[in-house]
């Protein structure tokens, strides 16, 4: 349970600033391609910094990486309270586009603690858990940039929140397991250990008082050795997190995070522009506007919770669910742009939030199965990294697309979805005859 809290606070506090971004950006002068060029800001970075936060998280322990993010996030969000200048926008971006990983890392840590079967149910109530703090946010941020100077105000408490958020990391008392399959650094005393928690109680499920023991024992030794690793000279952290990331880079999984570039682009997109499209082509104010985003997020999370069942009903065949989920996305974007009224955009929200909260977990989960060996936290941080290059492209594309309609960018996600799909029907087949070599292996 410890795993939920830290999402739930972080997207209470990001999803108060998200809407209003594109508004402030508009209200300092900047033209719909400047907004977009700076709205890439935070791409590039998380670009770059996503694999190497999750293999780092993986060298030094979930919880001492997860409170860096969060304390140098809280910082950036302050800073954006004062900026008062295109420059400075861009600089209070920096230390949140870096260090802003705090959902990653959590993934990482409960694809540690729970077995591939289990995998799918419990990231799909980490999801819904995640969506509970972007249900009340974009109230409270609608609510707050109607006064005079909402929007720094609500910078502000969005700072304060990931700092309330890092205390209650530190406080609350943590079980973590620390991968070390391709470190080189560790030791057959430090694998014994591993060992013996991937045995224990916790994982099986089973009440055993001599099992018990030495799980608590082997607990004891990760963070032993999450100690040990943190106090580490950087050079040999900085090697630890090349070999991840070099085994990573040498696997085939191209297809899979193809399809997440090409979706995350397309959600992006659906979103860029949502408040500008409503107050343009409905003449909805933000406030309402967020309303909306609220129920959308609060039928994510309820999403999130029919993910297991969905899961079963399928047969554990997260590809032909994804693939199921992507091409109801598609036609959901599709009826959005074409929307004559605000009832018809309120009807493609209630299953957009649906179909993207189950096409978010089939593609983790899809990652971390063709990942094999490869640590979580490396794994999860590469797949942000695509989404990161999401971050870069939507922004650009939007503000292009913006200067010919207000549906230029959901237009535009139009297609990149109708892509996913044709790669998917191409790449599925090969997905599962891969799958049942690996079921006749076992």
């Amino acid at each position: 349970m410890a795993a939920y809290v830290p999402p739930k606070l972080d997207l209470f506090g990001v999803s108060m600033i998200i809407p209003l971004l594109s508004h402030h950006v508009k209200a300092l002068g900047a033209s719909p391609t400047v907004a977009g060029i700076v709205g890439s800001t935070y791409g590039v970075l998380q670009l770059f910094s996503s694999t190497i936060v999750g293999s780092w998280s993986d060298v030094v322990g979930r919880r001492y990486s997860l409170l860096t993010c969060l304390l140098l996030s809280a910082f950036g969000y302050g800073l954006l309270g004062l900026s008062t200048s295109i420059a400075l926008f861009v600089l209070a971006r920096i230390p949140v586009g870096l260090f802003k990983h705090s959902l990653s890392i959590c993934r990482a840590l409960l694809s540690d603690l729970v077995s591939e079967t289990e995998r799918p149910l419990v990231m799909g109530h980490f999801n819904a858990a995640s969506s509970v703090g972007f249900i009340l946010g974009p109230v409270v941020g609608g609510y707050l940039t109607e006064h005079e100077g909402g929007f720094y105000l609500s910078s502000f408490v969005c700072a304060a929140i990931f700092l309330l958020n890092a205390g209650l990391v530190w406080m609350l008392p943590w079980s973590e397991t620390l991968n070390h399959r391709v470190d080189a650094n560790s030791n057959s005393n430090n694998s014994k250990s591993y060992d013996k928690l991937k045995n224990c109680p916790v994982r099986n499920h089973h009440d055993h008082s001599s099992s018990t023991t030495a799980c608590g024992s082997a607990v004891a030794s990760c963070w032993g050795l999450r100690d040990t690793n943190l106090l580490q000279p950087a050079w040999r952290q900085l090697t630890s997190v090349l070999v991840r990331i070099r085994m990573l880079a040498s696997s085939d999984m191209w297809d899979v995070f193809l399809v997440r570039l090409l979706m995350a682009v397309a959600i992006m997109l659906y979103y860029s522009n949502f408040s500008l499209a409503m107050e343009e082509r409905f003449d909805l104010k933000p406030k309402v506007t967020g309303y909306l985003i609220s129920y959308s997020s609060m039928l994510g999370a309820l999403a999130g919770c029919l993910v297991g069942p969905v899961t079963h009903l399928y047969g554990n065949n997260m590809s032909a669910l994804l693939l199921h989920s992507t091409m109801l996305t598609c036609s959901l974007i599709f009826l959005y742009t074409t929307a004559p009224n605000v009832w018809q955009v309120l009807l493609t929200s209630t299953f957009f939030a649906i179909s993207t909260t189950i096409g978010r977990t089939c593609i983790t989960d899809l990652e971390l199965q063709r990942g094999g060996a490869q640590a979580s936290g490396t794994l999860i941080g590469a797949g942000q990294s695509v989404t990161a290059v999401g971050r870069v492209l939507a922004p650009l594309l939007s503000g292009l697309a913006q200067e010919f309609s207000p549906c230029g960018p959901p237009s535009l996600g139009v297609v990149l979805a109708l892509i996913a799909v044709g790669l998917l029907l191409i790449r599925t087949p090969k997905w599962d005859s891969k799958a049942k070599v690996k079921d006749k292996n076992h």
